[in-house]
């Protein structure tokens, strides 16, 4: 049987796709713009015959009907390693559990810990030797569907086909279902116009960069905002490693930046996990040879990153207390994303040669009622640490840059109070004091 007679053999609709979930299943649904969106739907209108259905995802954007047609959560109990802002309204909501980890260990999650009865992900159309592009997220997918006992895939027309160093791809062999539909354009992320603030933080991290170094961009906004910026600067010849491409890279190619030329492994490509921006984004990734998406089993592995020169990572928190360690994924108890690959990268650009990881963040925010907040903190009071203080490398606010590495009690706690809003410092230093962790020959 060839691969179209194979196709057309395992072609279902929606409907009869998803009569393969059973009651007390586990379905994974994949990440971001790769959501099986047709899929999701007609299984959210078999609600009534389901219960205890167990779902995964991650950075889902939303809406996830299956979510929503179940606010009991009785039939259908949702999960995701990483929260979107949609996400993390649905956990504000109680509709969805967050799952703690980082994203180099999430293919040994499943290959040796977790039950995958169905796979369910939107792939690029099959190509002529029978093999679909797991595109955008490609980073998450082949241990999931390896684990899976049944795989249903849906093609999405829209989703560029990224070319892959390894498991960017499953043959048609491989899947049980496949499903077809119209689907709406992918949602689209432009990066969002710099502060005043971002471009403070922006000019304390610029001056690090030499010409040459490979740059990861976490997700959020003030990465990717300051790795806009970078594109206006005179850096040349840089080099991309990530685990997310956004548009910050297609800005730093398009101003002649980002060419790879330099890069110590892996050169001449530019390397990431997962992919999501705006269409110009999508459309630079189709099939672009010099783009090259891989597992983050890999991309994410310290000693892969290790292996870039001048490796330099910038990623954002929510907090940081003086003790040094940094929260990324919580206000306090409620949950904003998730660990994802900041502490791979932590650890990896830390042992590179001529390396730096930078965490960003501003000074202070202000709340919906106008009240001002310090994002330092004299101590952790139920927010989760994402890097602990023992791999602290460079803080970065609209104050200044400060490296933590090695850094005293003492000298941490000085260091971190010059990064804060200055009507915050006097507050932070009485705690400090009766935290025991400040010198009288400090400044002040």
């Amino acid at each position: 049987m060839g691969v179209y007679e194979e196709y057309r053999a395992k072609l279902r609709t929606p409907d009869e796709a998803v009569r393969l979930v059973k009651s007390g299943d586990w379905v994974d649904y994949s990440s971001n713009v790769c959501f099986p969106t047709l899929l999701d739907a007609a299984l959210a209108k078999r609600r009534d015959e389901l219960w205890d259905v167990k779902f995964r995802g991650n950075l889902m954007l939303g809406p996830v009907q299956v979510v929503e047609a179940d606010p009991s959560r009785e039939h259908f109990f949702y999960n995701t390693w990483h929260c979107s802002g949609y996400e993390r309204k649905l956990c504000d909501r109680g509709l969805c559990n967050f799952i703690p980890m980082v994203f180099r260990n999430l293919g040994w999650y499943y290959t040796n810990f977790l039950t995958v009865n169905v796979a369910m992900m939107a792939v690029a159309p099959m190509d002529r030797h029978g093999y679909f592009n797991f595109s955008c997220a490609t980073g998450v997918a082949k241990a999931i569907m390896d684990k899976a006992d049944l795989v249903i895939l849906e093609v999405n027309e829209h989703l560029p086909r990224i070319c892959g160093g390894f498991d960017e791809c499953i043959h048609i062999s491989e899947v049980d279902c496949v499903v077809e539909g119209e689907h709406s354009p992918l949602p689209e992320f432009p990066i969002a116009e710099a502060t005043e603030e971002d471009k403070a933080i922006a000019g304390f991290i610029v001056p690090h960069i030499a010409d040459g170094a490979t740059l990861q961009l976490g997700i959020g906004t003030m990465p990717n905002v300051v790795g806009a910026m970078i594109s206006e600067s005179d850096l040349k010849d840089l080099g991309m490693h990530t685990e997310l491409c956004g548009d910050a890279y297609l800005r730093m190619f398009e101003a002649g930046k980002l060419t790879n030329r330099r890069k110590t492994f892996q050169k001449g490509k530019g390397v990431t996990g997962l992919l999501f921006g705006s269409r110009a984004l999508y459309d630079w990734a189709d099939e672009n040879p010099g783009l090259a998406i891989e597992p983050l089993s890999f991309v994410n592995d310290p000693a892969v990153i290790a292996r870039h020169d001048d490796m330099i990572s910038i990623n954002s928190c929510i907090s940081v207390d003086l003790y040094g360690q940094i929260c990324a994924e919580t206000a306090g108890l409620r949950q904003i994303s998730g660990t994802g690959g900041q502490l791979d990268y932590l650890t990896g650009a830390a042992m590179s040669k001529g390396g730096k990881a930078f965490i960003c963040m501003t000074s202070s925010f202000v709340d919906k009622k106008g009240v001002r907040h310090s994002r330092v903190l004299p101590r952790f009071d139920g927010d989760i640490v994402t890097d602990p203080r023992s791999q602290a490398f460079w803080l970065v606010t609209e104050y200044g840059a400060e490296n933590l590495a090695g850094r005293t009690t003492w000298e941490r706690a000085e260091k971190l109070i010059s990064l804060a809003h200055p009507d915050f410092r006097d507050e932070l230093i009485a705690a400090a004091e009766a935290q025991k962790i400040w010198r009288r020959s400090n400044k002040r």
